[in-house]
């Protein structure tokens, strides 16, 4: 059924799925050809064809963490989240989230700004995938956070939203991530359009995490009292490098830019690396769900490989 989507991408698949696509069907001919009706030997077991992710699968996956950072967002800047037409036709639930009590206007305002950008992202991708966009996924952001809180050493339990400064550490917990996700996934996209776009979202992502980042660490060095919350930020940071295939920077006022020490690019992870990190599970097959979403992803990439 054709939808936005493909509207927006090119039709020609990459060389690599061709490859992939042909393999198969050569295999099956030969199979087939080496087939003998008088024979009595037992053919060897066909494997199944692995499923070719395409493009409209890794912007999926992409909605379904912009779904979690708007419902994080959203709820921490007025107190709502996703209104049922963001969300899609049933969607699933959110437990947990809260107003954040800001004493702070300025980190009022970064949050209100930052809750509009991820809306809008969820709208951008619901919009290019047209009736191929899946709903939101059931998030629990009360489980998450008290299991990367565990997880970490932080402690047994974690509120980000109890104030600005626990909302800074959660934002961090997310923006990372984000920015890495869309930099794995730019190899597979075979349209440019989609490329375009993801690399726009990226940067968009990469601001954000910039000025949490900065807030955090600047923060820190110049009140003892915030001190605490740099350490939770390295903790998380930490974990997500054990979950996630490493690639991160340790945050200090010297150390804001997470990036290659030697090309000074962004961090890259599979989808594999960002599935383990929002399951908070680590590295193995097979696993389906944990943390922020209790119920795994929806879409085709919901289940890890390795």
């Amino acid at each position: 059924m054709e939808t936005k989507l493909t509207k927006l991408v090119d039709k020609a698949l990459s060389r690599r799925n061709f490859l992939v696509s042909s393999g198969t069907v050569a295999a099956a001919a030969v199979l087939v050809g080496c087939g003998d009706s008088t024979s009595t030997t037992t053919p060897p077991p066909v494997t199944p064809p692995t499923t070719t992710l395409t493009d409209a699968d890794y912007l999926n996956f992409a909605l379904n963490l912009e779904y979690l950072e708007a419902e994080f967002y959203l709820r921490a800047a007025t107190g709502n989240g996703l209104s049922s037409t963001d969300a899609g036709s049933g969607a699933g639930t959110v437990t947990g989230g809260a107003q954040v009590s800001f004493a702070t206007a300025a980190y009022a305002s970064y949050a209100n700004l930052i809750a509009q950008d991820e809306l809008n992202h969820v709208r951008l991708l619901r919009t290019a995938l047209g009736s191929s966009a899946v709903a939101r996924p059931n998030i629990d952001l009360t489980a998450g956070f008290n299991a990367v809180a565990s997880a970490a050493g932080i402690g047994s339990t974690f509120n980000a939203f109890a104030d600005e400064n626990s909302f800074l550490v959660g934002a961090f917990a997310f923006e990372d991530v984000g920015v890495t996700a869309y930099t794995g996934a730019a190899a597979a996209l075979t349209s440019v359009a989609n490329l375009s776009a993801a690399a726009g979202i990226q940067a968009v992502e990469a601001y954000h995490a910039g000025i949490i980042r900065t807030i955090i660490a600047g923060a820190a060095s110049v009140s003892g009292a915030s001190q605490g919350y740099l350490t939770a930020a390295n903790q998380i940071s930490a974990l997500r490098g054990k979950l996630g295939g490493g690639n991160e920077t340790m945050l200090s006022i010297n150390s804001i830019v997470a990036a290659d020490s030697t090309n000074a690019i962004a961090f890259a992870r599979t989808t594999d690396n960002v599935l383990h990190i929002v399951y908070g599970t680590a590295p193995g097959a097979g696993v389906k769900s944990g943390a922020f979403f209790p119920n795994g992803l929806n879409g085709n990439i919901s289940v890890t490989t390795a």
